[in-house]
């Protein structure tokens, strides 16, 4: 089944850009657009897609603030969001990402990372533009929250511990497999047991708890 995308941007020619090139996709359908970020809840909320689409700057309510009321923390049952945006600025991307967004692109990401990215959000997964990745999250440890980082609900095993920095730095469960030498499956069940010890939704908040615990010292060396 084709993952259901809503495109939201106040760019009309944008939006038709975007749709165009997610509906070029075997797997993706685009079912919905918006101009504004309120009529873009509204679509998200009635038809319950897959994944949604924002551009930050909108008129009324903005990328952030859309994304907060389908994906913040408190939302119960939170959807899938990738913010994409023309401006390469660091507080857009901290606001998006604590906001509850899957994943931050630029406009000028390319096709493929497109695509890659609501994938990636649908499966449940994040992704970041690696162009902005590690800066991104170093700044965000060195940033760091008003509050000490959360400790996790149990104690990380060894093994637990050398997934986080594998994620931290970017690399997919394939990598991780073949370089800690155990399962796909088995690392995709640290990851799951990472996610709930850390109270973490997605793998770009693994990567940031380990930023601002210090897990990573010379940074990651792709996007998380």
């Amino acid at each position: 089944m084709a993952i259901r995308v809503i495109v939201a941007d106040d760019q009309e020619i944008v939006r038709t850009g975007l749709t165009m090139i997610l509906n070029a996709q075997p797997d993706i359908e685009v079912v919905g657009e918006a101009g504004d970020g309120h009529r873009a809840v509204e679509l998200a909320r009635r038809l319950r897609p897959e994944v949604c689409l924002f551009d930050i700057r909108m008129p009324g309510v903005d990328g952030i603030e859309a994304t907060r009321r389908l994906a913040g923390p408190a939302v119960p049952d939170p959807l899938a969001v990738v913010v994409i945006t023309t401006f390469d600025l660091d507080e857009y991307v901290y606001a998006a990402l604590r906001a509850g967004a899957r994943g931050f692109l630029l406009k000028d990401a390319g096709t493929a990372l497109l695509a890659q990215a609501v994938r990636a959000a649908a499966a449940g997964d994040a992704l970041i533009a690696p162009n902005i990745t590690t800066r991104l999250l170093r700044a965000f440890a060195d940033a760091g929250p008003a509050a000490p980082p959360r400790q996790p609900v149990d104690a990380l095993t060894l093994r637990e511990e050398e997934v986080l920095v594998a994620v931290a730095r970017g690399r997919t469960n394939t990598e991780i497999a073949e370089e800690l030498h155990i399962s796909l499956s088995t690392v995709k069940t640290h990851i799951a047991s990472l996610m709930v010890k850390l109270g973490a939704r997605n793998r770009v908040e693994i990567a940031m708890w380990a930023y601002q615990t210090d897990r990573v010292r010379n940074g990651p060396d792709r996007p998380a």
